[in-house]
C-alpha cells in the first residue's frame, strides 16, 4: 500500500488521464495545464496524535486536473479518485471572475507562428529590417489591465529579441518601442503597440563565447568533497531520515519541492515533536518598475503563471550538487497528460556549516568545538530569462532554513538613457528595468500538535529611570496575534521584529510554551502603488506576514487561477472573514524576496543572488539539543609543515598519522 503522500506515479497520472477521458473531460482539444496530487486530510494521516503518522487506516488518492480546452477555452477543475477510478467532482472555471489557467508549453511555442502569420507584425519588423525568422519571441503572461476588449480573453504578450546566429543569446538584442497581444485560443493578434524603430543593441551576449570571456583562469584548485561511509541520511520512497529529523519529500509541478509531516525526534523527551505538516514555496511574482507602454505590464506570477515544478532542472553531479548526491527523479504530467520523467530534478546530500559550538574553559581546563552540518534538499528551475534554486536546509541544532537563489539573464531593453530612472544601462545601448523577485511561503505549522498560535515580538528600549537608573535596560515585547485582520504584518528591522509560533499546550521545562521563531530578513515588500494591477492581484506580496486558519481549500497566496486573475485574489479573499487564530490549527505566510536594481556586473549573465527565511527553534527544546554531536576528527591532524594543533576534543593529534 503506497503512503498517502507519496509522490505521483507514471502509472497514477496514465490512470487519472484515462479517467478523465473515460468521462468525456479530456478529449482530442483538451490539454492538462495542472495535475497533482490532491493531498489527504490531516486527521486521515494523524488521527488523533500529531505526533505521528498513523499509516494504520488506507487513505484514497486523489489527483486535481486543471483541463483547457485549446479550441474552445473552456477551463475545468477537476478532481479524480484513483481508488474509485472515478471523478470525484468537477467544474467549468469562470475565466471572468476567477482567471485563467496557467500557460500551456505549447502556448509558449505557438506565439512566434502566430506573429509570423500576421501582416501588422511582419510590418513592423520589417521597418527595422528584419523578418519574423530573424527574432525570438518571449511569450509573457498578460495581467490583468486596462486594454479594451480584452476581458475573459487567453492572452500572451510578446517582445522581440533578434538573434544574430544559431548559438545566439538573443537577450542581448531587444527589439524595443514593440509588443504585440496575441489571443492564444483565436491564434490570433488582437493588437499591436508600435512606437517605431530604435537600434538594436549589437554587443554579444554570448558569455560561453572564448571571445567574451578570455582566458580562463588555472588557479582555482581541486575541491573535493567526500564521504567515504555514504551520506547520513536514509531514504525509503519519499520519507527522508536524518540526524534525528523525518519528513516525506513531495515535489509538485506548480510549487516544485514540498514537505511534508517535518518532525524532530528530541531525545531528551524520548518522543518525535512534530514541527510542520506541510512547507512549500507557494507563490512567486516578478513585478517590473518600469512604466514605458511596452512593459508596464511585466508582472509575472512564476508559479501560478509558469509553474516552476514543471520547468525543474535535470541537476548535473559536479555543476549543480557537490558531494555524495542522492537524486530524486519526479514524474508530472505533460500538456497531453502524459507521465513525464524529470531525472535529476531533486538533489538531497549533506553539507558542513561551520562551527555549531565552541567554547574554550581556562576555569575547566576545556576546549570543545563542534561543527554544524545541513541537509539540503533542493532543485533549480528556469523561467524563461531567469533561473531559480529552491533550497532546503535541516540544522543539526532543529533549525530550519530557506534559501533562494536567483541567477540567469537579466531582462533586457534599448537603453532608454543613463539617466533613465526606471533601468539600468548595463552595456552601450543595453540595459535592464528595476524589478522585484518576492516568494510567498506557505507554512502550515504543528509545532508539538495542531493547534499553535503566532506572538510578534519587537525588541523594547526601556527609558532611564527607577528600576533602569543607569539607562542600561531593554527587553521585549509581545502580542498574540489573534484574528486575520490583525496579523498582515510588515516586518521592522528597527525593533528587530520577529514571529514566535507556539504551542500554549505544550511547555519547556521552564514552563514557557515551546515554539519555533521566524526570523524575516525584512527586505522590501511589493513597491507597485496600492490601486496598481498586480497590487491587487498579488495583494499577498504587500505584507511579510499573513496568518489564516487551516483550509485545505486555501492552498495557493494568489489564489487557484492566478493567470489573468481577478483583483483580491488568495489571501485577502481567505483572510476577509476575519476569524481567530488562536490556539487552532494554522497556516504561516512569509513573503520575502529581491529588489533588484541591475549592475553592470550582472551582464550578460547574472551572478547568484540570494534570499529567504529562518525558522529557528525558541523554547522548544529543554537544552541544546546538539550536545551529543561528537567532536570531528577527520581534519585533526599536523599540517604539511608540520606544525601542530589541538583537534575538536582538546586532545593532541599523532604527528605522523595525522589523527588523534
Amino acid at each position: 500500500m503506497r503512503h498517502p503522500l507519496s509522490a505521483l506515479t507514471a502509472e497514477e497520472i496514465e490512470t487519472a488521464r484515462v479517467i478523465l477521458r473515460r468521462a468525456g473531460l479530456a478529449g482530442d482539444d483538451v490539454r492538462f495545464a495542472y495535475l497533482g496530487l490532491d493531498e489527504p486530510a490531516k486527521a486521515a494521516l494523524y488521527g488523533a496524535s500529531a505526533s505521528s503518522e498513523t499509516g494504520a487506516v488506507p487513505v484514497e488518492r486523489r489527483v486535481r486536473a486543471f483541463l483547457l480546452d485549446i479550441r474552445t477555452g473552456t477551463s475545468v477543475d477537476a478532481v479524480v479518485n484513483l481508488t474509485t477510478a472515478a471523478v470525484e467532482r468537477h467544474r467549468i472555471i469562470d475565466t471572468v471572475g476567477e482567471g485563467q489557467l496557467p500557460v500551456l508549453l505549447e502556448e509558449f511555442d505557438s506565439i512566434e507562428s502566430i506573429l509570423a502569420a500576421d501582416p501588422g507584425w511582419c510590418k513592423a519588423l520589417s521597418r527595422r529590417g528584419l523578418a519574423p525568422d530573424d527574432v525570438k519571441v518571449a511569450p509573457l503572461s498578460a495581467g490583468v489591465f486596462d486594454y479594451p476588449d480584452e476581458e475573459g480573453k487567453r492572452l500572451l504578450r510578446g517582445l522581440a529579441f533578434q538573434k544574430l546566429h544559431e548559438g545566439d543569446h538573443p537577450w542581448a538584442h531587444p527589439v524595443d518601442n514593440l509588443v504585440a497581444f496575441v489571443d492564444v485560443i483565436a491564434r490570433r493578434v488582437d493588437r499591436i503597440i508600435d512606437h517605431g524603430p530604435v537600434d538594436v543593441p549589437q554587443e554579444t551576449g554570448n558569455y560561453t563565447d572564448p571571445a567574451v570571456h578570455g582566458e580562463l583562469r588555472d588557479t582555482l584548485r581541486p575541491i573535493e568533497i567526500t564521504q567515504p561511509e555514504g551520506p547520513s541520511f536514509t531514504l525509503d520512497d519519499n520519507l527522508l531520515t536524518w540526524q534525528n529529523w523525518d519528513l516525506r519529500v513531495g515535489f509538485d509541478a506548480r510549487e516544485g519541492l514540498v514537505l511534508h509531516s517535518l518532525g524532530f525526534f528530541d531525545r531528551d523527551r524520548g518522543v518525535r515533536r512534530p514541527i510542520l505538516h506541510r512547507a512549500s514555496i507557494a507563490e512567486m511574482v516578478v513585478p517590473y518598475g518600469d512604466p514605458s507602454p511596452f512593459r508596464s505590464w511585466q508582472n509575472y506570477f512564476d508559479t501560478g503563471e509558469y509553474l516552476v515544478g514543471r520547468d525543474a532542472n535535470s541537476l548535473e553531479l559536479g555543476c549543480d550538487c557537490l558531494g555524495d548526491i542522492t537524486y530524486l527523479n519526479p514524474t508530472i504530467a505533460d500538456d497531453y497528460g502524459n507521465p513525464r520523467v524529470i531525472e535529476n530534478a531533486v538533489c538531497i546530500h549533506e553539507e558542513d556549516a561551520g562551527i555549531l559550538w565552541k567554547h574554550t574553559d581556562e576555569w575547566a581546563g576545556s576546549r570543545e568545538t563542534r561543527r554544524q552540518r545541513r541537509l539540503v534538499i533542493s532543485f533549480f528551475t528556469t523561467v524563461g530569462n531567469y533561473d531559480y534554486g529552491f533550497y532546503w536546509y535541516l540544522y543539526l541544532d532543529g533549525t530550519i532554513e530557506f534559501e533562494a537563489k536567483a541567477t540567469g539573464i537579466v531582462f533586457t531593453v534599448a537603453s532608454p538613457g543613463a539617466d533613465y530612472p526606471y533601468a539600468t544601462e548595463l552595456a552601450p545601448g543595453l540595459s535592464a528595468p528595476v524589478h522585484q523577485h518576492l516568494f510567498c511561503a506557505r507554512l502550515d505549522m504543528m509545532v508539538d500538535g495542531l493547534e499553535n498560535r503566532v506572538e510578534e515580538v519587537d525588541v523594547v528600549r526601556v527609558p532611564m529611570g527607577e528600576g533602569n537608573p543607569h539607562g542600561n535596560a531593554f527587553t521585549r515585547s509581545r502580542r498574540v496575534l489573534a484574528r486575520e485582520s490583525e496579523a498582515q504584518r510588515l516586518a521592522s528591522r528597527q525593533v528587530g521584529r520577529v514571529w514566535e509560533i507556539t504551542n500554549p499546550h505544550s511547555v519547556n521545562r521552564v514552563g514557557r510554551p515551546v515554539g519555533f521563531t521566524l526570523h524575516p530578513e525584512g527586505n522590501p515588500v511589493l513597491l507597485a502603488d496600492d490601486e496598481s494591477s498586480i497590487a491587487q492581484r498579488a495583494a499577498f506580496a504587500t505584507k511579510h506576514l499573513w496568518v489564516t486558519p487551516f483550509d485545505s481549500a486555501e492552498r495557493y497566496p494568489a489564489g487557484d487561477f492566478v493567470n489573468r486573475s481577478a483583483a483580491g485574489s488568495g489571501l485577502p479573499s481567505y483572510a476577509a472573514a476575519d476569524r481567530p487564530i488562536d490556539d487552532v490549527e494554522l497556516v504561516v505566510w512569509h513573503t520575502f524576496g529581491l529588489t533588484h536594481f541591475p549592475r553592470t556586473e550582472d551582464w550578460p549573465v547574472m551572478p547568484v543572488d540570494q534570499t529567504g527565511f529562518v525558522l529557528k527553534p525558541s523554547g522548544f527544546f529543554d537544552r541544546n539539543p546538539t550536545l551529543d554531536v561528537p567532536a570531528s576528527t577527520t581534519h585533526c591532524m599536523a599540517t604539511e609543515t608540520g606544525n601542530r594543533s589541538a583537534c575538536c576534543d582538546g586532545k593532541e593529534p599523532d604527528a605522523s598519522s595525522g589523527r588523534p
